[in-house]
């Protein structure tokens, strides 16, 4: 659960709760989010179980996408034991197939009144640490198709395209600490953009525990190991814990942390039990494409300064580190398309600091085709820095306070075709007084983006690539 102290003092994404709303947008064209109806894709190889990160063999597993849905239900032909029923046998089958129609019908009936799920669920394949095992991607593997089913549709996808969907910060405390158990819709129904994605993403701002000690700050963050099953059934692929929140609850709540990283299935990146680990590119296939995030924080707090992972001890990654761009360039020569997840930027500014910029070319120098981050509380700009796609903020994503800077949100689709991102689009939300990130439309989402186009421009980013 979340803690904090009185809220006119200052901390670490602790801003007063009705600061004027500076918000900050990028030139992307907008289109809401995709349809909750879409139909389920085969991308690459087909459906596998996932695997348990005991077992996990080096290379990433081909990612697949297919529907929970069985083959048709099969029975042979009713055959009535004779009884001396004579002719009446057939008024008999007609009276059980009636009954076996109304007991379907009422089947359907509570279906629809306990509530079906409100979009297919699609499955992913397998991803990749570096140097270590293979971690199992965000959603449970459905059952072989029966023999009998029709092949599922294939929707033509240019080789070579990927597309990842990022959010920004989510954590469970105050009005959303009661979220973390409820599964697939803890991030509400703009969840189905990232999930229509080949790779979705958000920052998970929270130590995972129940137990330890808070750390000498102000602002204190946790939650159970539940909200790793629930960000997974919402869609998610990979979470990011490389910022000032990760490591709250001391040396036990990081214990925690990576127990409970290791024993459930979502992959995250940022964080581990050394340097090696903690700055490690997380790969993964995508139809034939490979591709790796690197994750870090480039916050100067506690957190940064007490738990930066070491050669042998745990911690957080840090964008300050040398690491994390050797970790860039190991990934530049191993995979097709390179991101960076990054927390940081000053609280409340809707401009990126001198250090943000800084670092986004030096990343950019190092082989990154994306750079991606938040922490500000609002959302930044976003466009080109020569040939990488940069956004310096995505904003609170699943927030604990309300108007926290601001309430606007969205979610960010880049579209690659290798390398090179040739389609942005960003799907503007709000967030509700529930903590929620509902998707915007009319007048709110069309202010959203008017401000991202400004921010653009105050960012010192191009429309277009220009390297």
């Amino acid at each position: 659960m979340g803690r904090h102290s009185a809220p006119n003092e200052s901390g670490p994404d602790g801003p007063p709760p009705h600061h004027p709303r500076p918000h900050t947008s990028q030139p992307n064209d907008p289109r809401s989010h995709r349809s909750a109806s879409h139909e389920p894709r085969a991308h690459g190889s087909t459906p596998h179980e996932p695997q348990s990160r005991g077992s996990r063999s080096h290379e990433s597993g081909s990612r697949t996408w297919g529907s929970h849905e069985s083959g048709p239900y099969e029975s042979g032909p009713y055959e009535p034991r004779s009884r001396g029923l004579g002719s009446r046998a057939p008024v008999r089958r007609g009276r059980l197939a009636a009954v076996v129609i109304a007991l379907a019908g009422l089947l359907a009936a509570g279906l629809v009144f306990a509530g079906l799920p409100p979009y297919r669920t699609v499955v992913h394949g397998t991803g990749t640490l570096a140097g270590g095992e293979p971690v199992s991607q965000g959603r449970p593997t459905p059952p072989p198709p029966s023999p009998t089913s029709p092949p599922p549709s294939t929707p033509a996808v240019p080789a070579g395209q990927v597309t990842f969907a990022f959010a920004g910060d989510v954590h469970f405390a105050g009005r959303t600490a009661g979220r973390a158990g409820i599964g697939a819709g803890v991030l509400g129904p703009i969840s189905r953009t990232l999930a229509a994605a080949d790779i979705g993403m958000v920052n998970l701002e929270t130590a995972i525990t129940e137990r330890g000690t808070e750390e000498p700050k102000q602002y204190h963050f946790r939650a159970p190991a539940t909200a790793l099953d629930s960000l997974r059934a919402a869609g998610l692929d990979v979470v990011t814990m490389a910022n000032n929140h990760a490591v709250d609850y001391g040396p036990v709540g990081l214990q925690d942390t990576l127990s409970a990283i290791a024993t459930h299935r979502l992959p995250v990146i940022g964080v581990g039990a050394n340097a090696a680990r903690a700055y490690a590119p997380w790969y993964a296939t995508v139809r034939g494409t490979r591709i790796a995030i690197i994750a870090a924080s480039q916050v100067h707090d506690r957190t940064m300064a007490a738990w930066t992972a070491g050669d042998t001890t745990p911690g957080i990654a840090s964008a300050t580190s040398p690491r994390l761009l050797a970790s860039v360039r190991e990934a530049r020569r191993q995979a097709a398309i390179v991101v960076v997840y990054l927390h940081w930027g000053t609280e409340g500014n809707a401009c990126p600091n001198s250090e943000q910029r800084a670092v986004a070319q030096a990343l950019s120098d190092a082989g990154a085709d994306a750079v991606v981050g938040t922490h500000a509380h609002l959302l930044l700009g976003a466009g080109w820095l020569g040939h990488t796609y940069v956004d310096y903020g995505l904003g609170n994503f699943l927030w604990w306070l309300d108007n926290a800077y601001s309430n606007d949100t969205g979610v960010l689709t880049l579209t690659f075709h290798n390398r090179t991102v040739v389609r942005s689009t960003f799907t503007p939300a709000e967030i509700d007084p529930a903590g929620v990130p509902q998707p915007a439309t009319g007048a709110i989402a069309a202010r959203v983006l008017a401000k991202l186009e400004q921010a653009r421009r105050c960012a010192g980013l191009a429309a277009t690539a220009t390297g």
